[in-house]
């Protein structure tokens, strides 16, 4: 049995699995528990490591819905601070990630809705241009929150670029040999100096709902590369959050809401690489 948790932030959702129940099996878990079709469904999974021998109060390890590893989550960072403060009232906690340590702190609570301010590291900006085959050159910025992005500027309404819908556009660039290790993508509109909106192909699951360090990305190329203002609110699909920079060497702040779903156990068959579920609401 594996004990789990299910929080989503802005619809981006996720599981909370402890790592000392993991064994070395955090690839085949993320694919077989994040499938949403045959198991419990999620973009991705955080595995909490308690044990202190590596940076932060805590430690995470992020794994996406088709195995791979990443560097680390905005807003799944988030899912488990709210966790830790929902089940030990722990309401400032620093997670230490392969991207770095990421602080967040409790602002307001409301049942097992949570609003969390995380300080997400220094971005860093750097404009790109790349060329696709059949798509041809596309500008950009390169933006490193502690994992990659590459941000395009849109003027469309529905977020196609180059005649293309933007989901089919960043499955092409997430998996181009232009980023070898593929990378996040975001399209972004600029809709007055305090906000911005955007669509979000992640890498190692698609399109989601939100993201935290996409929500980071897109703003810190707004501010850099249109001159918005220092203070935004980034909209996605799944909902607001809000992000301060007070200049580009300084740590950004992001802050939106984290909700627990449900806590239960999953059942693992080996045999036949399926799982069943037991879960409870919260």
């Amino acid at each position: 049995m594996i004990p789990f948790v299910k929080a989503h932030a802005c619809g981006n959702d996720f599981l909370v699995i402890e790592e000392s129940v993991a064994g070395r099996n955090h690839a085949e878990l993320a694919r077989l528990l994040c499938s949403r079709n045959t198991s419990i469904g999620a973009d991705g999974i955080e595995f909490l490591d308690r044990s202190g021998t590596r940076p932060g109060d805590y430690f995470l390890r992020l794994f996406n819905a088709d195995g791979s590893e990443a560097e680390l989550s905005g807003n799944g960072t988030r899912c488990v601070a709210a966790w830790l403060a929902h089940s030990e009232g722990i309401e400032r906690v620093a997670l230490g990630t392969h991207g770095g340590i990421r602080a967040c702190r409790v602002m307001e609570r409301s049942g097992t809705e949570y609003l969390i301010e995380s300080e997400m590291g220094v971005p860093r900006v750097m404009p790109r241009t790349i060329v696709l085959p059949r798509v041809g050159e596309v500008e950009g910025a390169m933006v490193n929150v502690g994992n990659p992005h590459f941000v395009l500027f849109v003027e469309t309404e529905d977020f196609s670029a180059h005649g293309l819908p933007w989901q089919e556009l960043g499955a092409i660039i997430s998996g181009s040999p232009h980023f070898p290790h593929g990378t996040n993508v975001e399209f972004v509109q600029v809709r007055s100096p305090r906000e911005i909106a955007f669509r979000i192909f992640e890498r190692g699951c698609g399109p989601t709902t939100s993201s935290g360090t996409g929500t980071c990305a897109s703003s810190a190329a707004a501010m850099v590369l249109r001159e918005t203002d220092r203070e935004l609110t980034a909209i996605a699909e799944g909902g607001p959050q809000r992000t301060v920079w007070p200049a580009n060497q300084a740590a950004m702040l992001l802050t939106g809401p984290a909700e627990i779903v449900c806590q239960g156990e999953a059942l693992q068959s080996e045999a036949a690489g399926t799982t069943s579920t037991e879960e409870a609401s919260l």
